[in-house]
């Protein structure tokens, strides 16, 4: 059995190191450069996924990885009162690495692999001869931007933002550091993530339609936001263009699309890689049923694979926008009516449960 994957980041490499530990032979192909990690760039993985990938994908060193047990959500409204607290009191709510931490150990483990070959794209070369011969059983893109996007999967819905995300790293004073706040201001939210005990990663997502930032007015918005902090030093800051976008259709012939490039979503609530890790989760069983039962990778696979997870992903990805525009629209009104109704319902401690049970699990639950 051979699959061939392409891209150079976090998604293709888990996918691959998921396939290989199955003994499937996989041809992984990356442009000439593997896909820069910024090292201010963060990712939270919920308690679920995070027990599956140390088991199904890759078991990373517990190092590289820090415990949230807590997050607590506040509004510039109401003078930064808090709004509302996510809390499990039998275990983490989630965990947070560094993407270039994630990387290094993803990729020092499949390079070990027999069964995994890396190989450079050659432009000209390489898609015309994928297409034109039958060399590899599936062909998984995980890229968004190469010619066999742009070829079959161009059907997407988009929605931009206007908003711009600016990330950065915060060393400060030692501290307890298993909270991560989120404050919702005029200008976006602005999220402070743990890391360490004397790190923090710092994720804003700005409206930018109106006006823009220079990286100066980006650091004061996060030190007068910042509640708890001794700051030290302020890591260079990084900024990306925020959109959301479903993708119509997940496959052609036997080639799949799949990470971002099927669905991207507002980082508000940090579930973008936590979606991908779902997808990881279903083609993983998919596959491993088929091998299980002695039968050919083939097409049928991927058509699976769509039907179990498209509509779930299409309506996740809606019930995060709406989160987005629902807080959009209170930063636009001077009423604080919503947030005093937010603080209510954050007092039900089953309307708390749930929306942890869907952080966590998605909607598989």
């Amino acid at each position: 059995m051979n699959i061939c994957i392409i891209g150079g980041g976090l998604t293709s490499l888990s996918l691959a190191k998921n396939l290989i530990n199955k003994k499937i032979n996989v041809h992984f192909y990356h442009k000439n450069k593997i896909e820069n990690l910024l090292s201010s760039r963060t990712i939270g993985i919920s308690k679920n996924n995070l027990d599956f990938f140390r088991k199904e994908i890759h078991k990373f060193p517990k190092k590289i990885f820090w415990e949230i047990k807590k997050i607590e959500i506040y509004s510039e409204k109401l003078e930064k009162e808090n709004l509302l607290n996510f809390e499990n009191n039998k275990d983490n709510l989630f965990y947070m690495l560094k993407n270039d931490d994630l990387y290094e150990s993803l990729i020092s483990s499949v390079s070990k692999n027999k069964f995994f070959k890396k190989n450079l794209i050659d432009k000209d070369y390489f898609y015309s001869n994928l297409l034109n011969k039958n060399k590899y059983d599936l062909i998984i893109n995980c890229d968004s931007n190469n010619t066999l996007s742009n070829k079959f999967f161009t059907k997407k819905i988009v929605k931009n933002y206007e908003n711009f995300a600016y990330t950065t790293i915060l060393k400060h004073k030692k501290i307890e550091n298993n909270i991560a706040t989120q404050i919702f201001t005029k200008n976006g939210p602005i999220a402070f993530l743990p890391i360490s005990n004397s790190e923090t990663s710092i994720v804003c997502s700005l409206d930018t339609k109106n006006k823009k930032y220079d990286d100066s007015e980006v650091l004061d918005l996060i030190s007068k936001n910042n509640l708890k902090y001794e700051i030290q030093k302020i890591q260079k800051l990084s900024s990306f263009k925020l959109s959301s976008s479903n993708l119509r259709k997940y496959y052609y012939k036997n080639i799949l699309a799949f990470g971002d490039l099927l669905h991207r979503i507002h980082p508000l609530a940090g579930q973008g890689f936590n979606m991908t890790i779902r997808d990881i989760k279903v083609l993983s069983e998919i596959i491993q049923n088929k091998i299980d039962l002695g039968i050919q990778l083939d097409s049928s696979i991927l058509k699976e694979f769509e039907k179990k997870v498209k509509n779930k992903n299409f309506l996740f990805s809606n019930s995060i926008d709406l989160i987005y525009e629902v807080f959009n629209f209170d930063k636009k009104i001077k009423s604080k009516s919503f947030n005093k109704i937010l603080k209510i319902i954050g007092k039900n401690k089953n309307l708390s449960r749930y929306f942890i049970k869907l952080a966590d699990r998605g909607l598989n639950f």
